[in-house]
């Protein structure tokens, strides 16, 4: 047995995440090239109704198992960790059945009253089993991370992403290459496009079977991975009591986060309905004639959450890795008590986050033009206008990377109810940045892009003062961060220099030009300092194998 530390773990995760982002663009662009808009519709339609189940049960799962594992293996409990995970394992496979039993049965009311999309149903019929192995899946990560070994976490994403891309666009091209075959099996007013999309989305759930079958032949080969143990495990019903008392407030937790979304959609038309209402000259003057459009709204709207969201999802989702490794070791140094290693854990998961997160925010924001103009270029309209959005967005992206690690550490110490109640502050916030700025036509998107950096700032920083306020000592978050934030000036400065020299050209050799020159600044300077060598986390003596 060997130990796998925070620093390890969180590689072995970002690494996986990226190679996972990697491989949805590799199934997401050619199926779109593939299936056209319409077909999208219909593929979309299937998430549509997924995502909020997986907000709902999937999200808090996961680290809800990671959290009591972790807190049975600190005390070297291994009865009541086989316990917790064949415990979990019963009630989450009851839990994914009744959820894929209820969307077979919402599939044709969602569809036809809802979406308005009919033919989506077959899309959603195949997307249902989904809920049964996410929630599998979602038991068997938690139960590894818990025990520090984040290798069969990332091994099973990998497998889903190459399963997805090899077995959704396989499946698709089979029933576009087969219609006779296919359309004799459903009534002959039902389009194609429609069957490819389900056979798709039917490579998408087998993906989740495979994620979830790795686990089982993971088990099945090594049964006695684990001490004996002498202890005597908790009750079932008090496990499922602990389970449920970390998962209900992440799973509100996830549902209060997809609100700033939900806000934009709500007020974002109608705010810009408003100002080009009663301002239409000023618009005018800042926009064009595009302002003078009945289409101008739906315009806004698309370029904000269709590009400019997209790209600022980028980092936080690389950084979301760093949170699943933190949980984990932040719960076994709680209930050790040991508040001063948990101190220090809390500052280089942070420093981590930040390291990624300024220089990128830097980086995005000096080259928002060029790069959303390569991105998008065959909508350069839109470009523009998400790249003005991106900008405004870039301090929310900061708060964010930093933020999503530390509500992990929160859910690891028994405070997962906390981020919550500063999450509902911050989308407060966001309502009122979205209702006061975006009808000034002088900010427009921008608007949209303030009240989300507000938003998440305000978050960071309830958070922070909430975990100084528990912890009861002090973070010394300034000494930590001053490095990093000297060398992501020097990054700026880097690629200020080269963009003010190549940014005529605008091209992609511009973009990777000024990153490269960027990047061995910052990292030249995190040299300096002696930031590159790894620190390892004081996570205990909680041994595990990779």
């Amino acid at each position: 047995m060997k130990q796998q530390t925070f620093w390890k773990g969180s590689a072995i995760l970002l690494i996986s995440a990226m190679l996972t982002k990697v491989l949805g663009a590799c199934f997401k662009i050619p199926l779109t090239n593939v299936l056209g808009g319409t077909g999208m519709g219909y593929f979309s339609t299937a998430y549509g109704l997924l995502l909020p189940v997986y907000a709902l049960s999937v999200t808090g799962l996961s680290a809800a198992v990671s959290q009591t594992v972790s807190r049975a293996a600190a005390l070297q409990r291994w009865k009541e960790v086989r316990r917790i995970r064949r415990a979990a394992l019963l009630a989450c496979g009851v839990l994914g059945l009744l959820l894929s039993c209820g969307i077979l049965l919402l599939a044709e009311p969602f569809t036809g009253q809802v979406a308005k999309q009919p033919y989506a149903v077959f899309s959603v019929l195949a997307i249902a089993p989904a809920a049964l192995f996410g929630c599998l899946t979602a038991v068997e990560r938690g139960y590894w991370e818990g025990l520090q070994t984040m290798t069969p976490t990332a091994v099973s994403q990998a497998a889903e992403a190459v399963a997805k891309l090899a077995l959704g666009l396989l499946l698709c091209r089979w029933v576009l290459t087969h219609p006779e075959q296919v359309c004799m099996l459903v009534p002959a007013d039902v389009p194609l496009a429609a069957l490819a999309a389900a056979a798709a989305v039917l490579g998408v759930t087998l993906s989740t079977a495979i994620g979830w079958l790795y686990f089982v032949l993971r088990s099945l080969c090594q049964r006695n991975r684990l001490p004996a143990g002498t202890d005597t495990p908790a009750s079932a019903r008090q496990i499922l009591q602990r389970l449920l008392y970390v998962m209900i407030p992440v799973a509100l937790g996830s549902l209060v986060t997809n609100l700033t979304s939900l806000l934009d959609l709500v007020t974002m038309m109608r705010c810009l309905g408003h100002v080009q209402f009663y301002h239409l000259p000023a618009l005018t003057a800042r926009y064009g004639d595009l302002a003078a459009s009945q289409d101008f709204p739906a315009f806004v709207y698309g370029a904000f959450t269709g590009m400019a969201i997209t790209v600022f999802n980028l980092v936080p989702s690389v950084t979301n890795m760093l949170g699943k490794s933190a949980l984990p070791c932040a719960a076994a140094l709680w209930i050790r008590q040991d508040t001063t290693a948990l101190v220090q854990h809390t500052r280089s998961v942070l420093t981590a986050s930040a390291a990624m997160a300024l220089p990128a925010a830097c980086g995005l924001g000096l080259l928002a033009q060029p790069v959303m103009h390569i991105l998008y270029s065959s909508r350069p309209a839109e470009a523009a206008l998400a790249a003005q959005a991106l900008q405004a967005l870039l301090a929310g992206m900061v708060g964010l990377c930093l933020t999503v690690p530390l509500c992990s550490i929160l859910q690891g110490i028994g405070r997962a109810a906390f981020p919550v109640l500063c999450m509902l502050a911050g989308v407060a916030v966001k309502l009122a940045g979205n209702l006061l700025l975006i009808p000034r036509p002088e900010f427009c998107i921008i608007g949209a892009g303030i009240s989300t950096s507000a938003c998440y700032l305000l978050l960071l920083l309830l958070i922070l003062l909430g975990l100084r306020r528990i912890l009861g000592q002090p973070l010394h978050l300034c000494a930590a961060l001053f490095p990093i934030v000297l060398a992501s000036a020097g990054c700026c400065a880097a690629v200020l220099v080269c963009r003010n020299w190549l940014l005529p050209h605008g091209n992609l050799c511009t973009v990777a030009v000024c990153t490269l020159a960027g990047g061995t600044v910052y990292l030249a300077i995190l040299q300096l300092f002696r930031l590159l060598q790894p620190k390892k986390a004081h996570c205990g003596t909680l041994r595990s194998t990779s």
